[in-house]
Order: C-alpha cells, then structure tokens, then sequence
C-alpha cells in the first residue's frame, strides 16, 4: 500500500454549543489539516497521486473555512465545530473528488485537523 500526505492551513473563528467552558465563547485557531490517501497502484508515472492534485483538491475547502466564523457556514450553522467533526468534513469532501480524480484507484486514508501543535482530532472510514 502506498500513501501521500499534504498538508494545509487556515484561520477560523468557531464556538462550542452545549459545551460548558471556554470554548463555548467565540475564539480562534490557526488551524492545520493533514490529509493521507492510500491506495496499492501507482500511475503511470510511479505516483500515487501527484501533490500538487491533492493541494488543488484540497485548497477550495480550505479557502470555504478561512477567515470565516465556522458555525455560520453549512453544515457548521447545525453541527458542532468540533475538531472531530472537521475532521470528517475534510475527510468527506476530500473523498468526493479524490475517488473520481482516479478512477477509485486512491481513496481519502485519514483527515487530521489541528488546533494547535499538540491538540487534533482525526477521522478515517
């Protein structure tokens, strides 16, 4: 199996409903997402899938969080912001692309975000 990683970075601002604490108050984070695909095939030219494709997948979900107050976007305005759960939405709309990109030859591994350099959350299928 062979696997490729990219990561990534943004700012947003988010808050916790039914939490009880500080992070039920508006704060933010610069936040990093790492992404991991797999898959047992290369291409033809011996990459599982190019970085710079993985980057240009990545980089409208990033841009749709950045600088942005999260629990006001879709689907944040319903669920909670949670680390975990941004981790799954990179996860789920990585997947989207990724399998069509190539043929269903690589699939979205794991989705790790970041809070900070030592607090994340990962998702994986």
């Amino acid at each position: 199996m062979f696997e490729v990683t990219v990561d990534a970075g943004f700012s947003s601002g988010h808050y916790l409903r039914n939490y009880h604490g500080k992070c039920e108050n508006p704060h933010g984070h610069n936040y990093k997402v790492r992404v991991t695909l797999h898959g047992k095939e290369l291409d033809h030219s011996g990459l599982l899938l190019d970085f710079k494709e993985l980057k240009n997948v990545l980089r409208p979900v990033v841009e749709y969080l950045d600088h942005r107050m999260i629990n006001e976007l879709v689907p944040f305005d319903t669920i909670n912001p949670s680390a975990e759960n941004l981790a799954k939405y990179f996860f789920d709309e990585t997947s989207k692309h990724i399998s069509g990109l190539t043929g269903g030859r690589v699939q979205v591994k794991d989705c790790t975000i970041y809070e900070t350099d030592t607090s994340a959350a990962t998702y994986y299928a």
